[in-house]
């Protein structure tokens, strides 16, 4: 994991997921709505807090009307296709790219359609992390997180601060899933057998790429 600054909010987003959110919201809990998909629905709370985290409507997934393309396209687009965790490219066809609500939607319902909620996740991430208290992305430190080359295992860096290790141990538990250890492992070994190049290592693993520079493991091309 390395720091990943958040893309600035699309133009579309509040009109497409916040807005309409708010209104779902305000339906589930019996308050009048008009508009589009404004029909009350079967069951209703009496409290937001009370909304079960599988009933909000996942505006974030839905295509827009004007170009076809969800918040989560946008994510794709504005953040390289990168997973917030893992530092590595997001295939489009084959990787699975989700929307992880860092706060829970069970946690906070204010947040469940609030852009500076959303990290862009490979699904098995967003998976295991379910409802973990683990490291922000956005908030994470230089040389929290470094990476052993030969296990391909993520290892709590030496300059993270104790007061972030307990959510670091929850995170590493995350990042080092037996899938996970297997692509860093396929990149490290693609790149050290020359069948990718050091630029498309970066690119596509760029925290993998990171740590052969802070280590000083280059191959001897381009040392």
């Amino acid at each position: 994991m390395i720091p990943v600054t958040q893309a600035t909010e699309p133009d579309s987003f509040h009109e497409h997921v916040r807005r309409r959110g708010g209104d779902a919201i305000a339906r589930l809990l019996g308050k009048p709505v008009t508009g589009r998909g404004s029909r009350k629905p079967t069951v209703t709370y009496a409290r937001a807090e009370e909304i079960p985290s599988h009933r909000f409507p996942p505006y974030w997934i839905e295509p827009r009307c004007t170009d076809g393309k969800s918040a989560l396209d946008d994510m794709m687009d504005l953040d390289g296709q990168q997973c917030a965790y893992l530092a590595m490219r997001i295939e489009r066809a084959t990787g699975t790219p989700t929307v992880d609500h860092f706060v829970p939607k069970s946690k906070d319902w204010r947040l469940v359609y609030e852009w500076s909620n959303y990290r862009l996740s490979a699904v098995c991430v967003n998976t295991a992390k379910g409802v973990m208290d683990i490291v922000d992305p956005f908030q994470v430190g230089v040389g929290w997180f470094e990476l052993d080359l030969d296990t391909f295992l993520v290892v709590r860096g030496a300059s993270a601060p104790p007061e972030e290790h307990d959510r670091m141990e929850r995170t590493l538990e995350i990042l080092n899933q037996r899938e996970c250890v297997m692509q860093r492992g396929q990149h490290i070994q693609l790149y050290r057998e020359g069948k990718i190049t050091w630029d498309a290592l970066a690119y596509y693993a760029p925290f993998i790429a990171a740590e052969f520079r802070r280590q000083d493991r280059f191959v001897r091309r381009d040392a």
